[in-house]
């Protein structure tokens, strides 16, 4: 019997602590799948919070509290709960120095990477970036940096962050989210 080919479609947002576990898990889930080379991954553009600062002025528990009508003392064990369970798939969360900022032009260089057979690669980085590292997502120099630790060229993200390009694509795909009812994210959505 052969198999159809199977496409899914994978709404995430970098700085999304559901995202990147819910990443690990599909990638582990995927490699084990017996007909993974028939399955097409797509990523789409999703913002948890797209009036994000571009600079984080609070910290990431403060911030989070702000935004979510609680206490710091609640954020933390919040964040304390996100940190344990990213332990499961084998990743290190960083709260105290997170930086919750605007993730729109990070998927618009995701964008870009997806045309140059990258995507799946800068997502990984992006979401280390923010999550392990501390790095500010809407930094253009930091996102630059991230291309070329991914084997992509500097100048042409630098471009493409100048620019306005893939801001089109990004936005249609956060249109179509809402349109199909995506209220939280990982979403997928199989064929």
């Amino acid at each position: 019997m052969e198999v159809k080919p199977m496409k899914i479609e994978i709404w995430s947002d970098f700085a999304c602590p559901f995202c990147y576990i819910g990443k690990k898990r599909f990638e582990q889930a995927l490699s084990e799948f017996e007909h993974k080379n028939k399955v097409e991954v797509i990523y789409k553009a999703y913002q948890l919070n797209p009036n994000a600062p571009r600079v984080m002025k609070k910290s990431a528990y403060e911030s989070f509290a702000e935004g979510h009508g609680t206490t710091v003392e609640q954020a933390k064990q919040r964040f304390a709960m996100f940190t344990e369970n990213a332990k499961t798939v084998g990743l290190t969360y960083n709260y105290d120095i997170i930086q919750m900022t605007n993730t729109f032009d990070a998927h618009r260089i995701a964008k870009w990477a997806n045309q140059k057979g990258k995507e799946d690669e800068i997502t990984n980085r992006f979401m280390k970036a923010y999550f392990t590292d501390g790095l500010n997502l809407s930094d253009h120099k930091t996102l630059a940096s991230l291309a070329v630790e991914v084997g992509l060229d500097e100048t042409e993200a630098l471009t493409v962050l100048s620019s306005d390009h893939y801001r089109t694509q990004v936005e249609q795909e956060m249109l179509e989210a809402r349109q199909i009812g995506v209220q939280g994210v990982p979403f997928f959505v199989i064929n």
